[in-house]
C-alpha cells in the first residue's frame, strides 16, 4: 500500500509540475522580461543579463533562507498562474462548444443569435451548391456532367462551415452537436439520454480512447487560456501580442481537430455498443437501426439525465 501511495504522489507531482508550475514560471520569466525591457527596449535582451546580475546580487537573495523564500514564491505564483489559466482554459471550452449558448447574457447572446443566423445562410447556400453539382452529375451527358474536382470543392466548402446545419455558433460546438443530430436522424437515439447508460457497457479501451480524446479538448482549451492571460502583457511589452495571437490560432486549430476526434469516437461508439446495450436491457438482437434505438429509448425512458458526454 505504501509503493502505491507513493507512485501516485509521483505521479501527481509531476502532472502539478507539468501542467502548472512550468507554463506558470514560463509565464513569469516573460512578464519580468517584458516589464524589464518596456516597449521602448522592447527587442533589447542583452539588457536581460543586466538585470538578472543586479536581482541575484540583492541582500535578499544573498542568504539560503532569501534563496528558499524566493523559490517557495516562484513555484506558488508559478502554480497560482497555472490554476488561473486553468480557469480561464474552462471559460474558453465552454465558448468554444457553445452548448448553452442561448443563455448567455445581453449582447453576447444576441450577438450569437445572429452569428448562427449567417452560419445558417452561408451552408444552406453552400448546400445547395453542393446538391445541383451532385444532380448534374446524373446527366445523360458526359459533357454535362461537372468534374468530380467540383463537387468535393463544394463538400469542403459546406463542411468548412459545419458537418450538419448549424444550431451553434462555434465549427466545435457544431461538430459535437452534428453527432446527436445523426444518430436522433438515423438511429431515433437520444444521446444525451443514452449516453450515460452505454458507457457502462463500453470495453476499457473504448473509454481510454474517448478519455484521452477529451483530455485533448480540455488541453486545447487550456492553450487559450494561456492566450488570454498573455494577452494584458502587451500593456508593457507589444512582443506579447504576437505570442499571444500565436496561442490563439493553435488552440483554435487544436480545438478544431479534437472536437472533430471527440465527436467521432462519441458516434462510432454508439454505432457499434449499442448492441451490447440493448443485450443487457434483454432487448432482443436486431440491426443497427431505428427500429433497436427507439426499443431502447422506450426502455430508458423512464430514467432522468442531466448530463450526456459533452457540454
Amino acid at each position: 500500500m505504501g509503493g502505491l501511495f507513493s507512485e501516485l504522489s509521483k505521479k501527481l507531482a509531476e502532472r502539478w509540475l507539468t501542467l502548472l508550475v512550468l507554463p506558470g514560471a514560463l509565464y513569469m520569466a516573460v512578464a519580468a522580461a517584458g516589464t524589464t525591457l518596456g516597449q521602448r527596449a522592447a527587442l533589447d535582451v542583452g539588457r536581460l543579463p543586466h538585470a538578472i546580475s543586479d536581482a541575484a546580487q540583492a541582500p535578499q537573495v544573498t542568504t539560503v533562507g532569501g534563496q528558499v523564500v524566493l523559490l517557495a514564491a516562484v513555484l506558488a505564483g508559478a502554480a497560482a498562474v497555472g490554476l488561473a489559466a486553468q480557469s480561464l482554459g474552462s471559460v474558453v471550452e465552454r465558448v468554444a462548444l457553445a452548448a448553452s449558448w442561448g443563455a448567455w447574457p445581453w449582447p453576447f447572446g444576441e450577438l450569437a443569435e445572429r452569428h448562427v443566423a449567417r452560419r445558417k445562410r452561408r451552408w444552406d447556400a453552400a448546400q445547395a451548391e453542393y446538391q445541383a453539382l451532385w444532380l448534374r452529375e446524373r446527366a445523360p451527358r458526359p459533357a454535362d456532367r461537372p468534374r468530380p474536382l467540383e463537387r468535393h470543392r463544394a463538400a469542403h466548402r459546406c463542411k468548412r462551415i459545419s458537418v450538419e446545419r448549424p444550431e451553434r455558433p462555434t465549427w466545435s460546438g457544431d461538430r459535437i452537436h452534428a453527432t446527436a443530430v445523426r444518430l436522433d436522424r438515423e438511429a431515433h437515439v437520444n444521446l444525451l439520454i443514452l449516453w450515460p447508460h452505454l458507457w457502462l457497457v463500453l470495453p476499457e479501451e473504448i473509454r481510454g480512447e474517448i478519455g484521452r480524446a477529451r483530455a485533448a479538448l480540455t488541453r486545447a482549451a487550456v492553450l487559450g487560456g494561456w492566450a488570454l492571460l498573455y494577452l494584458p502583457l502587451t500593456w508593457w511589452w507589444w512582443p506579447a501580442v504576437p505570442l499571444a495571437a500565436t496561442l490563439v490560432v493553435i488552440s483554435a486549430r487544436r480545438l478544431r481537430t479534437a472536437s472533430d476526434t471527440y465527436a467521432t469516437l462519441l458516434e462510432a461508439s454508439v454505432r457499434l455498443h449499442l448492441s451490447d446495450l440493448a443485450d443487457k436491457l434483454r432487448i432482443e438482437d436486431q440491426p443497427v437501426g431505428p427500429l433497436l434505438g427507439g426499443a431502447v429509448m422506450r426502455r430508458l425512458s423512464s430514467t432522468v439525465s442531466v448530463s450526456g458526454p459533452a457540454s
